[in-house]
């Protein structure tokens, strides 16, 4: 099941030294602050520690700052201590300032960890920074641009020099400038390029993919038992017994063969491995001593790993299948598709209008035919405090009213699809979603992204991750990229994605391994169409991200009281 790649594909570099070097600093850090007796978890109440020196790691969120008042808390029971404030992965102005409003500033020091990257498997590296989406593409706040250049910046100096770079979006040009200023600053290395090409993507430039419902094994696990850091933690519904939590990455050998797998394959390649477990369990039948040594020391351990993790993805996928049942997943995907196509517009409107009236999911598929007495229905149901969310969808263009006199083309997502429905005649209201104003139907059109379903056991093209309907707008970009070394002949595309493209050229030897980072989030069915798109053409694909979203994830960013 898990495909085989070409015999020309390249290795991957090896990222475990990005966890060393992390590793390695934090051990620095937290030597100077000698005897280190108990760790807490940062909470908005006191510590109770008889310790004369508290150090705090912490993430730069204004929210978390205000909660070490303990200094002050001491000051007044006449408690003299030494503070320690440690940012990852960097301090910023705000803080300190917060610092100084609470009147404890002169009583802290502070330092960074650096800790721009964390690899997640082979292939995926995050920046853990779930914040980025909303503080740059909602609020505007800019702080992190130089974070991801940071991160570029450490790439290149371990694993460069690129040959060429890629980027389409405002704040991956930005996060591009920052990093070339961070080479011209810094010393220059000759090393040998173990990365090739660099892309650099603005999630604003395709909100469809992450909005769609995922049916890629690893997206499913996501989306209902939430993958964090690479770890996932299965309850009792799966292993039948007490919770155990999982790493998931390609070291299983069991998940990796189905990681990428459409969800209608899982169950069938599962059934058959537990019938090739069994016949290996069965071969100690017949053994002599000495075969059973042998079988015990070089088989049996192998064995039982592999069956404990063919029992949890086993258990994993009942789960899953159980739960999407009852969601009725089958007329959401259907639903999906059809919003896509353009089709039965008046069906999909019906199916949202009953999943808002039983509060399905919050903001699981909001594409009404009349705005304001959908909009109506909804802040009845989910509560008034959403207007904010409204306003936000908005301000992203997620989801904008029609204005008269307005051409409608396209539908989109599941938070807003821009409606064309020739049988209802005249629309006062609509969704939109790629940027300000959609052009997702024109962009399908170019790029050939709606299909037609096929036989998902022979995957055609990228868009297998999405049962042959679509084609992530995102990865097809880069497809479309590589084919043509560069943006030439994507210009109308390009125009239609609000510009900000950009290629540049540093050498003409540009290697098979390719690198995507993706500013805002990456969901893992992108990372499953890439590594597809790899296995077809040879190359590579290194998945950079802000963080690991998905639609919840996205959406609960943008609701109003998101912190």
């Amino acid at each position: 099941m898990a495909h085989s790649a070409r015999r020309d594909s390249p290795e991957l570099p090896d990222f475990s030294l990005l966890k060393r070097l992390a590793r390695d600093q934090l051990v620095y850090l937290l030597e100077q602050e000698h005897e280190v007796d108990k760790l807490y978890k940062v909470e908005y109440k006191p510590i109770t520690s008889t310790s004369d020196q508290l150090c705090f790691l912490i993430r730069p969120r204004i929210k978390t700052v205000k909660w070490i008042y303990v200094a002050n808390a001491d000051k007044a029971t006449g408690k003299f201590r030494r503070y320690k404030i440690i940012f990852t992965p960097q301090k910023f102005y705000a803080c300190e300032a917060v610092l100084e409003e609470q009147g404890i500033f002169g009583d802290v020091t502070t330092d960074e960890w650096a800790f721009y990257l964390l690899p997640l498997d082979d292939d995926i590296i995050s920046l853990e920074l779930p914040e980025f989406f909303r503080d740059n593409f909602l609020a505007g706040d800019q702080r992190w641009v130089r974070t991801a250049g940071s991160a570029l910046h450490l790439l290149h100096s371990l694993y460069g020099p690129f040959s060429k770079v890629y980027g389409i979006g405002r704040c991956s040009k930005m996060a591009y400038e920052s990093w070339r200023e961070q080479v011209a600053e810094g010393e220059q290395r000759t090393r040998q390029a173990e990365i090739g090409r660099v892309f650099l993507i603005d999630r604003d430039v395709d909100f469809v993919t992450p909005l769609c419902s995922q049916v890629v094994y690893e997206g499913l696990v996501d989306d209902i038992f939430r993958i964090k850091c690479g770890c996932v933690e299965f309850g009792p519904d799966v292993t039948s017994d007490k919770s155990v939590k999982v790493m998931l990455n390609s070291q299983d050998k069991v998940f990796n063969e189905i990681r990428n797998e459409h969800f209608s394959n899982v169950f069938g390649f599962l059934s058959q491995k537990a019938r090739n477990l069994q016949t290996a369990y069965d071969k100690r039948r017949g053994m002599d001593i000495k075969q059973m040594k042998t079988f015990v020391s070089e088989e049996l351990k192998g064995l039982k790993q592999e069956h404990r993790l063919l029992s949890l993805h086993i258990g994993a996928s009942e789960s899953i299948m159980k739960k999407k049942t009852k969601q009725d997943f089958q007329e959401l995907l259907k639903t999906e598709h059809s919003l896509l196509e353009g089709f039965e517009i008046r069906e999909c409107i019906s199916f949202i209008e009953e999943h808002i009236n039983r509060q399905v999911r919050l903001l699981k598929g909001l594409m009404p035919k009349d705005y304001r007495s959908l909009k109506a229905q909804y802040l009845q149901s989910y509560g008034v405090d959403h207007l904010l969310t409204f306003a936000n969808l908005r301000h992203l263009g997620l989801l904008v009213e029609q204005q008269p006199g307005e051409t409608l083309t396209v539908m989109e997502s599941k938070v807003g699809k821009l409606v064309n429905d020739k049988t209802a005649g005249k629309l006062t209201d609509a969704f939109s979603s790629l940027a300000r104003k959609s052009n997702f139907r024109a962009l399908s059109r170019r790029l050939n992204l709606v299909g037609e379903e096929y036989d998902l056991r022979v995957p055609r093209d990228m868009a297998y991750i999405f049962s042959g309907a679509y084609v992530p707008l995102s990865c097809k970009l880069i497809e479309q990229v590589l084919e043509r070394d560069g943006w030439t002949g994507l210009e109308e595309v390009t125009k239609l994605l609000n510009g900000n493209e950009f290629a540049v050229t540093a050498k003409n030897d540009a290697q098979r391994i390719i690198l995507v980072m993706f500013l805002g989030g990456c969901t893992f069915s992108e990372i499953s169409a890439l590594r597809f798109l790899g296995r077809e053409k040879g190359y590579k694909f290194i998945v950079v991200a802000t963080a690991i979203t998905n639609s919840s994830r996205l959406l609960e960013s943008l609701l109003d009281n998101h912190v």
